[in-house]
């Protein structure tokens, strides 16, 4: 076996793009979980941004059981969902829902990026679907603004995923949006939060990211961002490593979709890649078994 396999035996994704989905997916969530087991990953999450993935892994149970491999589920609270929906979340978490991914598309951060991107704007609006209707997680203000106080429904939402022992994710929420929810679920006593790809879409600058972190918070980059450097250099990501620290760093695969890499290969390449800049063994253990491992509460 060679230091990839092994640091591969035992990994957990927490941003795997299988499908069913109405974007473009190259395997199903049957297949992804085939595919990390075989790799001997522990376990993964798949991801839409569309639809809750609980449901969908149910439906697939009798193909899932017989893998060595926990698939779990959750969803985004996007427009497509209802966005701030207390009752979608619920229904999520006791049907064994174990992550809540805050407004991806549906955030301010990501309809902005997307009106100066039309490639990303097609690709999150899928088969002629409506546009996603901004969600904030802010109440509005006297004068049709926003304010600083977090809409009452971020509070219950924090609180069903820390009685469920679920992770809570920033999703694409801008800096100060995402430190809302990290606060809020801080006050809330819950510490399974992660915030996803602070340089992409969120824009979350270093002392604002470092705010979170001291709050409890985990930082996630995404292997389809790095890997042979397709939207940033590989330096780029063992400057935040050191930065924030592999103690409170995650790698997720954050692929599956139809032009990407597979998720297992990606890890493979960029691992390899963090080695040769210089990342130790240990500390790549650490973000892609131990943290996402404690997270997804499989130490629990």
């Amino acid at each position: 076996m060679t230091v990839i396999d092994d640091l591969l035996h035992g990994a957990v994704d927490l941003h795997c793009h299988s499908g069913p989905s109405p974007m473009p997916r190259r395997i199903t969530h049957v297949e992804a979980a085939r595919q990390a087991a075989d790799a001997g990953f522990r376990a993964i999450v798949v991801k839409c941004h569309y639809h809750d993935t609980v449901t969908d892994l149910l439906s697939m149970a009798s193909e899932l059981e017989p893998l060595p491999i926990q698939v779990f589920g959750g969803i985004a609270l996007n427009s497509a969902n209802g966005g701030l929906n207390p009752w979608a979340t619920d229904r999520s978490f006791r049907m064994g829902g174990r992550m809540v991914w805050f407004p991806t598309i549906s955030s301010s951060a990501h309809l902005a990026h997307a009106e100066q991107h039309a490639e990303t704007k097609a690709h999150f609006q899928p088969l002629g679907m409506l546009q996603s209707e901004e969600v904030r997680v802010f109440e509005s203000d006297a004068e049709g603004g926003w304010s600083d106080a977090v809409r009452p429904e971020v509070r219950i939402i924090v609180e069903q995923a820390r009685d469920a022992g679920a992770l809570i994710s920033t999703g694409h929420l801008d800096a100060d949006q995402a430190l809302a929810v990290v606060r809020t679920a801080h006050e809330a006593g819950h510490d399974r939060v992660l915030v996803s790809h602070p340089d992409y879409v969120s824009d979350i600058g270093r002392e604002r990211l470092a705010e979170m972190v001291e709050l409890g918070a985990y930082v996630e980059h995404e292997i389809a961002m790095y890997d042979r450097d397709h939207i940033f250099p590989a330096e780029q990501l063992v400057d935040w490593i050191r930065t924030v620290g592999p103690e409170r760093t995650v790698l997720g695969s954050d692929l599956g979709q139809v032009g990407n890499p597979l998720p297992v290969e990606g890890y493979r390449r960029l691992l390899a890649r963090l080695l040769e800049l210089g990342v130790a063994e240990d500390d790549l253990a650490t973000m892609i078994q131990r943290n996402p491992a404690h997270l997804i509460g499989l130490d629990a």
